[in-house]
């Protein structure tokens, strides 16, 4: 099968990928998700785009912190770098195998490969004075406050649920495997990496690489990617078909194409919202003031149609 080479996308695939509800969490019920998932992604593959597909992985992390939490009396407790790390692994697994067999079926000559992704922050981020993101199982105050005394954490209140771990999100700097995947997309492959935003990693006075216990914004680090390997086109792949202004009220306006100076004219006016649709807007806009060419916006099953113009929303120079 012969494809028109149509240029590198980096499409960050969201969180609702893999879990479609709280009622699908289990690993059959993810594999299924991302399947349907990377369907999609063939789809755009068979239209002559190379690939590199990027991933949330909050759900899994937790997962993988509760299972170390029920175990601890016989276990080991797992490093959140660690639980980064093995998220990237199996969420890389699954995407990977979908697309191979998405390629078999389609006749398309390619294959995939999963890279587990570091992500250079700043030490001196000043995230890392003031954490905010919730990680890990409610806790009793005094579960709480042990681990805040015995392991360093840092616990909150959160909303008279519990009290929970809180972990600092930084701004990633740069992708440590970028060169990797760019040699393998130039090679042909459709690459699966930075899961969950890549690990997070500082970089030591003597050039020495370390983990640190942080959550990086996935859409950050895709956005991070996507410079440093020079993408012509960065995709956010989330719920929504389109991105709206007056979002859920009377005037709401579904946007189709909108400039970097209008998008950041509708972050100044409050149309986005902190914990959603503003920090995807911040890391098209970190890419496309990096030289980025175009960026979108739109769900899984409308990438091809956005592709052609009939939906999503564009943002461009």
């Amino acid at each position: 099968m012969v494809m028109e080479k149509k240029g590198v996308a980096v499409v960050a695939v969201g969180g609702n990928s893999l879990i479609k509800d709280a009622k699908h969490q289990t690993v059959p019920d993810q594999y299924s998700a991302g399947a349907e998932s990377m369907h999609h992604i063939a789809d755009m593959i068979a239209q002559g785009w190379d690939v590199v597909v990027t991933h949330g992985n909050g759900p899994q992390v937790g997962f993988i912190l509760r299972r170390s939490e029920l175990s601890l009396h016989e276990l080991h407790p797992v490093p959140l770098d660690y639980c980064g790390a093995d998220s990237q692994g199996s969420i890389g697994y699954m995407f990977v195998q979908a697309l191979h067999n998405e390629f078999r079926v389609r006749g398309i000559d390619k294959e995939a490969a999963a890279v587990v992704t570091q992500t250079v922050v700043d030490r001196n981020d000043p995230a890392f004075q003031h954490p905010t993101k919730p990680i890990g199982s409610f806790m009793t105050e005094a579960a709480a406050k042990e681990h805040e005394a015995k392991d360093g954490w840092t616990v909150v209140e959160d909303a008279g649920r519990g009290w929970r771990r809180v972990v600092a999100s930084p701004i990633p700097v740069r992708i440590v495997e970028a060169e990797a995947i760019h040699k393998l997309v130039a090679a042909g492959f459709t690459v699966v990496g930075v899961g969950g935003g890549g690990i997070p990693v500082i970089e030591q006075e003597n050039g020495d690489l370390i983990g640190v216990e942080a959550v990086i914004d996935k859409d950050f680090g895709s956005s991070v990617l996507a410079t440093l390997i020079k993408a012509d086109l960065f995709i956010i792949s989330t719920a929504v078909e389109k991105v709206a202004i007056n979002f859920n009220k009377p005037d709401q306006k579904w946007l189709d194409r909108i400039t970097v100076a209008e998008a950041k004219q509708y972050i100044t006016e409050g149309h986005f919202a902190k914990g959603s649709m503003l920090p995807k807007i911040q890391a098209i806009l970190r890419f496309m003031e990096a030289g980025g060419k175009a960026a979108l916006i739109t769900n899984p099953e409308n990438i091809s149609r956005a592709l052609k113009g009939e939906t999503g929303t564009w943002i461009v120079p």
